[in-house]
């Protein structure tokens, strides 16, 4: 009998869970993306209605953990939203418990930045020490771990 942590126990809603600055990238990578996957009958999740401020939706945390893997997008900006940081801590548990895999892309982005929390994502984390102590580590636990992953480095377009 398998255990509550198998993913072999989850009703699987989406083969990938896509996670992407909006401002940075919704209207051309992620969308040429997302239609691809979706043309080749992947069926893919990507949020539409994200508010700026709000807390993360129980929705999309659902929406990740049903998901076969996620493809992740991290560009320019992605370390100054809480809500991505947020999705991506929450990508890496399931990579974890569930064994799901996690597909990043570096999007204009250093690979290192975002495994050593330096440039542009450095930037972002002097804003959170004080008011986000209690996530910080996990949301830069999160970022090493995505950054040590093999995936694709875009910097043309």
């Amino acid at each position: 009998m398998a255990s509550d942590s198998s993913p072999f126990d989850l009703r699987w809603t989406h083969d990938v869970f896509l996670s992407f600055r909006g401002e940075d990238t919704r209207y051309d990578f992620t969308d040429h993306l997302y239609n691809a996957l979706v043309g080749k009958g992947i069926i893919t999740f990507r949020d539409e209605k994200l508010k700026r401020g709000e807390k993360i939706a129980p929705k999309l945390l659902n929406a990740i953990e049903k998901s076969r893997s996620s493809i992740v997008v991290f560009s320019k900006t992605y370390a100054d939203s809480r809500w991505c940081l947020d999705e991506l801590a929450k990508i890496i548990e399931c990579s974890r418990k569930y064994r799901q895999i996690v597909f990043p892309i570096f999007y204009h982005v250093d690979p290192s930045d975002v495994r050593k929390q330096t440039g542009r994502f450095g930037e972002a984390f002097t804003k959170y020490e004080e008011n986000w102590k209690n996530k910080v580590q996990s949301w830069r636990e999160a970022l090493t771990e995505a950054g040590n992953l093999s995936g694709w480095h875009v910097n043309e377009g």
